[in-house]
This record gives C-alpha cells, structure tokens and sequence, in this order.
C-alpha cells in the first residue's frame, strides 16, 4: 500500500471526544445483502466463546469516531471487534464508539469490498479523511481485514512502525488476529441462501469455529451416535441373554 501524504501527520490534532448526541450520522445504505451475511456470520462463530464475548463490542456498519483538528469524524467498518469496552451506562441503544474515551483500540476493522471500490485504500486527508487514513493514523487499529468476496482475496495490513504492512498467509492461508488468538481464513460454503467465498475463524489448534447451525448439526450427529451405540449395546445384552438362556436350557436337558 502507497501513502501519500501531503501534510505533516505531526500536525494533526487527534482527540477523543465522546460524539455528540445532535451529531448526525451518514445514512449510508448498505451496498448489498452480502455485507450484513458475511458480518454475521464472523459474529456467530465467536458467540459461543464465553473469554471473547465477555466485556467485547462486536457490530458492523457501527460508527468508529475520533475528532481530526476538532473536527468529528466516524467512519463505519463492515466489521470490528474490540475488548474490553465500559459498559453502555444508557437505556438506549449504542450508536457510536470512540476509543480510549469508551475502551480500547479495536483489534481488528474489516472493510468488505462490493463492485465499485469506496475509500478503502484512501490515504487522504487533507480534505476527506480515507478509511486507510483514520485506521492507521488516527485511530491505530493493529490489524485492518480487506475482503473481496467474489472472488475470495483477503489482504491483512498489520500496523507496524507506525504504517500497514501487508501480511502473508500462513501454511494453511490464514492470518493470525492478536487480541481475539484466532487466525482469519477464506473458505466456500453455502448459509442463509448464499453460497460462494465466507471469512471464517480457527483456533490455535486448527478447529474451525463453527456456525449455530454446524454446532447443532454436530450435536445432532453425536447424539443419533449415542442413540446408535446404546441400541448396539441393548442388542448385544439381549443377543447375551438369549444365549445364556439356551445353555441353561441345554444343562437341564442333560441333567435329565
């Protein structure tokens, strides 16, 4: 990734105010049914973790703030995770998050690509602030995930001397994420309708971590197991059975 800047970053005032509650949000319509599909399902592969939801924010589409020169900005990643995060003191819903005012850094932004590219890669910040920009320079997130989804690349930047580096795979083409201790993948499957290239977890170990529906197909799968080993187990004490009731039957024969 080239960075261009055009002004000093030394110069740019970076603060951490909560957003204000007149502040309207782009309403930015999301670009097709796949984002939110995609999002969810890294969410649901990670619910059933208790040490990574605990205390986490975990949203897509969700507005990521800081102020640039006191000048509120927020941009909003396709999916981010961050832990620990103070507890939302209101009674209604959470709209906005701002680092180091609310909790940490996010560990991880990721930024899904439709057909036409937005500002994804953009550096600028003169006058608009890019994504690449606010991710790496003003709020620092270690790792920034872009996805193309119809064709399965994933890029993983890891910030490192203050710039994104772009990462390799490992052995197997994964990515190892600080912070979550899992490794980001790219494997086919269908879900909810749609089939094709899905961004999936694994554990240092190697394990997939599943989706609801795979966990309770799984489920299902050793309990018909149980069910089977059981019948097995009842034929073969009944099979037992009838086979010490005949030599029975035999002795008293002979005793006869």
């Amino acid at each position: 990734m080239t960075t261009v800047i055009h002004k000093p970053i030394s110069q740019l005032k970076i603060t951490w105010p909560l957003l204000p509650d007149d502040f309207i949000l782009p309403d930015d319509p999301v670009d097709d049914i796949d984002h939110p599909l995609l999002a969810n399902g890294l969410r649901q592969s990670v619910v059933d973790s208790p040490e990574l939801i605990q205390d986490a924010l975990i949203v897509s589409n969700f507005a990521l703030c800081a102020a640039v020169d006191d000048r509120t900005i927020c941009k909003a990643p396709d999916w981010m995770y961050v832990q620990p995060v103070q507890p939302w003191p209101h009674n209604y819903p959470r709209r906005s998050y701002t680092p180091h005012t609310e909790g940490t850094v996010p560990f991880v932004v990721m930024e899904f690509l439709s057909a036409t590219y937005g500002d994804e890669y953009s550096v600028e910040h003169t006058e608009e602030i890019g994504k690449c920009f606010f991710y790496e320079q003003v709020v620092k997130v270690p790792r920034y995930v872009i996805f193309r989804r119809h064709t399965g690349r994933i890029e993983v930047y890891a910030l490192e001397s203050d710039r994104y580096d772009n990462q390799n795979p490992d052995e197997n083409g994964r990515y190892l994420i600080p912070g979550l201790n899992l490794f980001l993948g790219v494997c086919q499957g269908t879900r909810e309708g749609r089939t094709g290239c899905w961004l999936r977890w694994w554990n240092a170990a190697g394990e997939l971590l599943l989706w609801p529906e795979e966990r309770a197909e799984n489920e299902r799968q050793r309990a018909e197991n149980q069910r089977q080993r059981a019948d097995r187990q009842q034929q073969d004490k009944e099979l037992a059975e009838t086979l010490l009731e005949q030599e029975r039957q035999r002795n008293q024969e002979l005793l006869a």
